[in-house]
């Protein structure tokens, strides 16, 4: 399912969503800028690397948060931007703009911890803002589970939009997501650090009753 946009209108304009989603889009396109071996150095010098972490906890540290901004390919970035373009502005709104930018970078930590924990060898950079959507996505879930997300459900030669309920629909992202990574446990290599999304959401729903005291009353 692809989701297209949910039916629950935030009352703030959600400006650290729309800030972090301008950072992540000004970085993709420095790295865009970049020729092979400068873009190799950007990306190992600003991507999160288990083996690093571990080897160098205090060097490394600032790659838990640098790491977030950077992404692999247009389509990386436009599907990350996407989901946090729908589900931010609404936790944005409960958490307030500063709370919301400490709610989605803790996610993002804890995504890259979790992906540590299960690849602790791994040389290969860690990138992308997923793990910290997925944090957004659990708050999502917690706070909201009765809004309904219009979403592109492909049915064999055809697609159709369906509007399918956030406690359906995030779930169901989730069990992927674990799925996914139970089966990367094989010890292959994984393009996609399945690991980081389920930490990422995990860290998102324990985390909502630190940031949000007070819940908007239901619509």
């Amino acid at each position: 399912m692809i989701p297209l946009r949910d039916d629950n209108p935030s009352r703030s304009p959600p400006v650290a969503t729309v800030a972090l989603i301008g950072a992540c889009v000004a970085v993709f396109l420095r790295m865009a800028s970049l020729d092979g071996p400068a873009l190799l150095a950007f990306i190992t010098a600003y991507g999160a690397v288990p083996a690093r972490l571990l080897a160098d906890p205090l060097g490394a540290a600032p790659t838990l948060v640098t790491h977030m901004f950077l992404h692999g390919g247009w389509v990386h970035l436009l599907g990350n931007m996407l989901y946090l373009w729908i589900f931010g502005d609404n936790v944005e709104d409960l958490m307030g703009h500063m709370g919301f930018v400490a709610f989605y970078l803790l996610s993002g930590v804890a995504a890259v911890l979790t992906h540590t924990l299960l690849a602790p060898l791994s040389d290969r950079p860690l990138v992308g803002a997923s793990g910290a959507v997925a944090g957004v996505l659990g708050a999502y879930l917690v706070l909201f589970p009765r809004a309904r997300i219009l979403s592109l459900v492909p049915m064999g030669l055809f697609t159709r939009v369906v509007a399918v309920p956030a406690v359906v629909f995030l779930p169901l992202w989730f069990v992927l997501q674990l799925v996914s990574g139970l089966a990367s446990l094989d010890g292959q290599a994984e393009m996609v650090a399945w690991w980081a999304h389920v930490g990422g959401f995990v860290a998102g729903v324990l985390l909502v009753p630190v940031f949000v005291r007070r819940r908007r009353p239901r619509w």
